[in-house]
């Protein structure tokens, strides 16, 4: 019999979260609904109870409430873990939600965080506007050693950083952070192109909501790591009610056989954009892992297997009316947030997913007011390119006709 060990990631993501169908007699994953479940044994339903409310696993099967455990989210968490490398996860409604539960959970061993910006907006408003009682130090990879105090309790990082692409060396932060456990925001890449537990880290986590749910249509978080920190991380979901819905969790099982292929075929076209995109004089700058100059530590091929699918770049003008005229002839790129769906997704970071950033520190992460984030889907790259092109193409005539509304009836 082939050893777990021994397949690849396509062939787990197809049988990962599969360990109980030949029991149950399924082939597809199962989704129970259920909102509460009987507890004809009261003694076995207290036990289990008091193990679920405290983040461990129920016992003798009794599951009590949805708020506490579904089978369903338990199959996609266990099909997760494994494609992590990882001994458990927790899934939730949201990343957001994902993350204050590590956050909350992080507090046992302290009130402080150490972060690399850049971090997804919220992400990073979160940490700064002090909700969860916690102080945090913003250094870069390069320093975190420095910013560690007896009091930290988490080093928080993201790569590829929403949106700026740049890419954080892992091992390196994880050797500056010593005993200090280091949590990796892993969206972009997905454990596809990487899996941060091989590189030191303690937890890895995911928006869900986009490349793991791949088709926009469900809104979840995930994490995994070690048995002992999810179990904290469970047992803060279970008290404050972050259970990812089981239908969600369905959605995101069933999506996990197609995910390298998603990944793999969109990572192509955006390499083909990105080439153009470069080489184009429309464009003022363009960031992306995989054109030359964009990985000085060397990450790809060690610690990520691929550049990804999601690029940002600037238009060679800097007028706010040619941005939105460029957005406003896109015909099939469509503006909107979010990433990692089937369809190519665009939209200005400065402007929404980043605008409760600070100016000066989205300033400081490089984030500049012009900066368009495209996260390429699976459209043909031909049909994308002319797309961009053509939007391209009216850039300028739109900036003249912006100067042209602009000056005085009595000079034209």
């Amino acid at each position: 019999m082939t050893s777990r060990n021994e397949e690849s990631f396509a062939t787990r993501a197809v049988h990962a979260g599969r360990h109980d169908f030949n029991e149950l007699g399924v082939h597809a994953p199962p989704l129970d609904l259920s909102s509460t479940y009987p507890t004809p044994d009261l003694d076995l339903a207290a036990r289990s109870f008091d193990r679920l409310a405290s983040g461990d696993a129920p016992e003798g099967g009794s599951f009590v409430y949805q708020r506490l455990f579904n089978p369903t989210t338990d199959r996609f968490e266990r099909a997760l873990a494994d494609l992590e490398g990882a001994e458990d996860a927790a899934a939730f409604a949201s990343g957001m939600a994902a993350l204050t539960a590590v956050l909350l959970a992080a507090k046992s061993r302290g009130t402080h965080v150490v972060a690399v910006r850049p971090l997804y907006g919220t992400s990073d408003h979160l940490l700064t506007s002090g909700l969860l009682g916690l102080s945090v130090t913003w250094t870069t990879q390069d320093e975190v050693a420095g910013a560690i105090r007896p009091d930290t309790a988490l080093v928080v990082i993201e790569t590829p950083g929403n949106p700026t692409l740049a890419l954080v060396d892992i091992a390196h932060v994880v050797r500056q952070a010593g005993q200090v456990p280091v949590m990796v925001d892993a969206t972009f890449a997905t454990p596809v192109l990487q899996r941060p537990l091989e590189h030191g880290a303690a937890l890895v986590m995911h928006s869900a909501t986009k490349f793991l749910g791949g088709h926009g249509d469900l809104l979840a978080g995930v994490v995994a790591g070690p048995h002992a920190m999810i179990r904290d991380v469970k047992h803060v979901r279970a008290a404050t009610g972050g259970l990812l819905h089981p239908l969600g969790s369905f959605l995101l099982h069933r999506g996990l056989p197609t995910l390298a292929l998603r990944v793999e075929r969109a990572q192509a076209t955006a390499e083909i954009l990105a080439q153009r995109l470069a080489e184009d004089p429309r464009i003022q700058s363009i960031r992306y892992p995989g054109l030359p100059g964009q990985d000085p530590r060397g990450l790809l091929g060690r610690q990520m297997t691929g550049p990804g699918s999601i690029m940002s770049f600037e238009l060679a003008s800097d007028d706010a009316h040619v941005m939105r005229a460029f957005i406003r002839d896109l015909k099939l790129i469509t503006p909107a947030v979010s990433l990692g769906s089937t369809d190519t997704l665009i939209q200005p970071p400065a402007v929404l997913t980043h605008r409760v950033v600070d100016a000066g520190d989205r300033e400081h992460a490089g984030i500049s007011g012009g900066m368009l984030r495209l996260s390429v889907g699976l459209e043909d790259a031909r049909d994308l390119w002319r797309d961009l092109d053509r939007a391209l193409a009216v850039v300028p005539r739109a900036a003249a006709l912006h100067t042209e509304e602009m000056t005085p009836a009595a000079t034209r």
